[in-house]
């Protein structure tokens, strides 16, 4: 089998290729001619009133404390700190609340975790066991600190025992839970109409501003005041909270967030949906689009009797560079950080769905899959396209 991206390097070299492609669509066409539908668009919703605050004392004197009431209120909790990544708040917790050979266990409704828990504890020292099997999951001595995943990278949500069942263990063995709710805390809450991750009973919960809301890219950890000023003293002297404009942000978008443009998007899915699967048997309802797996997408191509040496995973890298390229359509195989989910996911909560119709979205999806079966029998073209 032949390997395109290869590593954490090949990835980076593809979001760059990406990335050119982006500002090349803008330079010729305007940002009217991209669609992004990774479910991570965001934005950056500030006032012409913020602009003249955003400075380094004064900015956080004016909005932390409007951030602080917006974060309890959206996440439930004592207290509440933003970050510059959901990723670095995972980082500054496993520093603040472990020691180096202390254990961390994880449980999530379907493996891979995210790659910023498994490499934080890395590099903290700490030994890292992950579960996606309820009958499994078990807190070995020495465990001092507890995940759980409310939705994972491809949108598959915990159910509500195991999410039970877990606290429920953790508060006899009295150890802190921390739940990475990045979409979930929207998409649990929203759609699957869970309780708060806090009123659960976790003791510290954490979300992504850009994932199904129109705010920046950074993170929001809140929970019991103790642990998170525990965090807070870790981010502040390592640099990982959020900086004013960032703050700012977030308030605003917090402010902003509508909960109904999440449940419209289910509609158009359905829809969707349907007229996929007339031309693939892969493709998969997600909470608020569609997705195929890269095996799935590897059994669409043999189902045409083609044969390819190239990956799962490069194939559904190279679908979603075509889709880029071709249409302007970003997704998080083509644009995503290095660890991100290879699975090809299409977000129709997206701000720039709603530019698109249904019929729209399948005939760009079959044109492209199309391109796809040539593109694989030639390698070498295959690779110029994902590095350039």
């Amino acid at each position: 089998m032949n390997m395109l991206i290869k590593g954490p390097e090949d990835e980076i070299l593809k979001k760059e290729q990406a990335f050119k492609i982006i500002r090349s669509t803008i330079d010729k066409k305007g940002r009217e001619a991209l669609y992004d539908l990774t479910g991570l668009a965001g934005g950056f919703p500030i006032k012409e009133e913020d602009k003249g605050l955003l400075e380094t004392y004064i900015g956080p004197a004016v909005y932390e404390e409007k951030f602080k009431g917006l974060a309890l209120e959206h996440l439930g909790g004592e207290e509440a700190i933003a970050f510059n990544r959901t990723t670095s708040g995972i980082l500054a917790t496993i520093i603040a609340l472990t020691k180096p050979g202390d254990k961390i266990v994880h449980y999530l409704p379907e493996s891979p975790s995210h790659p910023s828990i498994p490499k934080s504890a890395k590099l903290r020292g700490a030994k890292y066991l992950e579960f996606d099997n309820i009958k499994e999951f078990h807190i070995p001595p020495g465990t001092t600190l507890i995940f759980i995943t409310g939705a994972t990278m491809d949108h598959k949500i915990i159910r509500i025992g195991e999410f039970k069942g877990i606290i429920s263990l953790s508060k006899k063995a009295g150890i802190p839970v921390v739940v990475d709710d990045a979409s979930g805390a929207r998409l649990r809450t929203i759609i699957y109409k869970q309780p708060k991750a806090i009123e659960l009973g976790a003791d510290l919960a954490i979300t992504s501003t850009d994932k199904l809301m129109n705010g920046p890219r950074g993170g929001i950890l809140a929970g019991k005041a103790g642990l998170v000023n525990k965090i807070k003293s870790i981010a502040y002297q390592f640099g990982l909270e959020a900086q004013p404009p960032l703050i700012a942000a977030m308030v605003r978008a917090l402010e902003e967030f509508e909960p109904s443009k999440i449940i419209k998007a289910i509609k158009i899915r359905d829809e969707v949906h349907i007229k996929l699967k007339r031309a693939f048997k892969g493709f998969q309802k997600t909470p608020t689009g569609v997705m195929i797996r890269p095996e799935e997408i590897k059994k669409e191509i043999e189902r045409r009797h083609i044969r390819t040496r190239l990956s799962p995973q490069d194939i559904s890298y190279l679908w979603a560079m075509l889709l880029l390229q071709e249409h302007g359509i970003i997704t998080i195989p083509a644009a995503g950080m290095p660890g991100a989910s290879p699975t090809l996911r299409l977000d129709l909560s997206a701000p720039d769905a709603q530019r698109l119709k249904p019929d729209q979205i399948t005939k760009v999806i079959e044109e492209t899959f199309q391109k796809l079966l040539k593109t694989i029998k030639e390698p070498a073209k295959a690779k110029t396209i994902l590095g350039g």
